[in-house]
């Protein structure tokens, strides 16, 4: 069998997946094999695709769990850059246009500080939407959601099956909402007194 050309020594193998994972942010995964590298895994952004580099002899299992570990990593790195009101903006409508056939068009979304009760809240009537600080420095994929769900109250105002059956079209909305829970439980916990001599 004559050797494939992509896997001959310092030649990279090249994949392309359409589909990232639920919740990404990417449109498309470009995993890129290297014989050259032979533990580190590496991503980046480039465009509208995400880019992971790879050993070319891990196994297709190890590449699906490094994809993800990756897609995860960036997402926190990115998080962790402060959206300003008018990169909220533009991300309220992108995600309009995915899961919502740009349906919902806010006439204003933006940070706030006093709501400290609350991840997010919409006025319909105005086409406001706000979303709480407390967010900022959390995962991607939970501003998403927050912000998919007071998009979807501009579509429904109350929350009945009509308005949950919106939300079902992003996928990580029960990933997301378990994150809040979390975040909610652990605020409730009692001060734990700190290590010896504190």
């Amino acid at each position: 069998m004559p050797a494939d050309p992509l896997h001959r020594a310092g030649m990279p193998q090249r994949s392309t997946t359409s589909q990232p994972p639920s919740g990404s942010g990417a449109s498309a995964i470009e995993v890129r094999r290297s014989s050259r590298r032979r533990r580190t895994v590496s991503a980046y952004r480039e465009g509208d695709r995400t880019v992971v580099l790879i050993p070319a002899r891990m196994s297709e299992a190890e590449e699906q769990r490094w994809v993800t570990v990756m897609l995860d990593k960036l997402a926190a790195q990115e998080s962790k850059r402060v959206l300003g009101d008018g990169e909220l903006a533009e991300r309220a409508e992108r995600l309009s246009g995915q899961y919502f056939d740009g349906r919902a068009r806010p006439t204003s979304v933006r940070w706030v500080t006093n709501q400290n009760t609350r991840w997010g809240s919409c006025t319909p009537a105005e086409g406001s939407i706000r979303l709480s600080h407390r967010l900022q420095g959390m995962p991607e994929y939970v501003v998403d959601y927050v912000l998919l769900h007071e998009l979807a109250h501009l579509l429904v105002p109350g929350h009945g099956p009509r308005f949950w059956r919106l939300l079902e079209a992003y996928p990580r909305t029960e990933r997301a909402r378990g994150y809040l829970e979390g975040v909610v439980a652990a605020e409730r916990l009692p001060h734990l007194p700190g290590a010896r001599g504190e």
